[in-house]
């Protein structure tokens, strides 16, 4: 059984269930809580899934424990009907541990895909980095997209045995996406495909950035838009109002700033492709963006990926206004800066996780054995 309710969770593991509906000796049954529910549909669509179970834990407003309670009292009849062999949860959210909590109340073995991001800091990123730690004293099994992540695990006394490093299945669904070049449904997105002009893609939701910080974001881009009058910053604005309330104001009445609504998976990996520099403070973009030679600058003070940070595609520059302007400033004004981060390797993935995936999990349940694990040195 995978369980599954927010759209980074969902893109993540559609080429598991793709995987697993493929495989000869296992059986799958998907579970959907709608912890997320527009953006969790469309990329089900995306990917063809139709998800057997919809728990609809979804409402406006909710709270964190509101959202992990609703999960494990719809969640537990699923199981005590279905009996699975496993029930697979992916990343950090508080679906992906609920799932996972509510699986071990049935004693059922918990496959935690993406297992032993750390950041070192419980309160950033809110609520992921205390969800990956809760998950991961519940898993049977542990597969990490890389060997930080195994080493992360390591540390904290998890049996080797029961780890392994598959990659990231992010990386398979990135390039089974970008392979399909989605048509935008805004025209002022495929006009600007069209143009081929420099475009930095800012993305910012993160609960701690919530408030002076985020402002401070708003304005570093308006800063940016007039400096240079030759860039577009396309804004997919996320939906939640605090978000919103805090960016928007500050690039109102700007040219050259696109706000759009979210974007489905497949228009967004587009447009990925499109962007010159990519501004974010997400996890999964720290990810795709290297697969695709796009330089990543952080609003954060940490992250749990430092594969890349040491690989050089990706720089933590944190939510300062000034250093937002001047490290943007830079990689639009400096080509060797610009190359030099570019073309460095992605250490996340190489589009087979998701074949891992599944064999760790028939070895886990005795109808299969493992395959060789994911390596930087495979990354092509």
């Amino acid at each position: 059984m995978v369980v599954y309710g927010t759209r980074p969770e969902a893109i993540k593991v559609a080429p598991v269930i793709t995987a697993l509906e493929a495989s000869e000796v296992l059986d799958v049954v998907t579970v959907v809580t709608g912890q997320h529910r527009e953006m969790l549909d469309q990329v089900n669509d995306l990917f063809g899934i139709v998800p057997d179970h919809d728990l609809d834990v979804f409402e406006h407003g909710a709270s964190l424990s509101r959202i992990v309670a609703r999960v494990l009292e719809r969640l537990d009849p699923v199981l005590e009907a279905q009996r699975p062999a496993a029930v697979v949860v992916q990343g950090d959210t508080s679906t992906s541990t609920a799932a996972a909590l509510a699986a071990f109340h049935r004693q059922i073995p918990v496959v935690h895909v993406e297992a032993g991001l750390r950041s070192g800091d419980i309160a950033s990123p809110f609520p992921e980095e205390a969800n990956r730690k809760l998950t991961s004293q519940l898993a049977a099994l542990h597969l990490a997209p890389t060997a930080t992540s195994k080493a992360n695990l390591l540390r904290e006394s998890v049996d080797g045995a029961d780890v392994v490093v598959t990659g990231n299945t992010v990386i398979d669904a990135l390039l089974a996406s970008a392979g399909r070049r989605t048509p935008f449904t805004d025209p002022a997105l495929e006009a600007l495909a069209d143009a081929g002009g420099r475009v930095l893609l800012v993305t910012t939701h993160r609960r701690e950035n919530w408030g002076e910080a985020m402002e401070g974001v708003g304005r570093a881009i308006a800063r940016l838009a007039r400096q240079f009058p030759d860039l577009t910053v396309v804004l997919p604005a996320h939906r939640n109002p605090v978000v919103r309330e805090a960016v928007l104001p500050q690039v109102a009445g700007l040219g050259n700033v696109l706000v759009t609504e979210p974007l489905p998976y497949g228009e967004f990996t587009r447009l990925l492709g499109v962007a010159t520099v990519v501004l974010t403070d997400s996890g999964g973009v720290q990810e795709e963006a290297p697969s695709l030679g796009k330089p990543v600058l952080v609003m954060r003070d940490n992250t749990e990926r430092p594969e890349a940070v040491e690989a050089g595609t990706v720089r933590l520059i944190g939510t300062d206004e000034e250093r937002i302007v001047a490290e943007v400033a830079t990689l639009l004004t400096d080509a060797g800066a610009y190359t030099a981060m570019a073309q460095a390797a992605n250490p996340y993935g190489d589009g087979a996780a998701a074949e891992r995936v599944v064999a760790a999990i028939a070895q886990l349940l005795g109808r299969g054995v493992r395959l060789g694990e994911f390596g930087v040195q495979q990354v092509k």
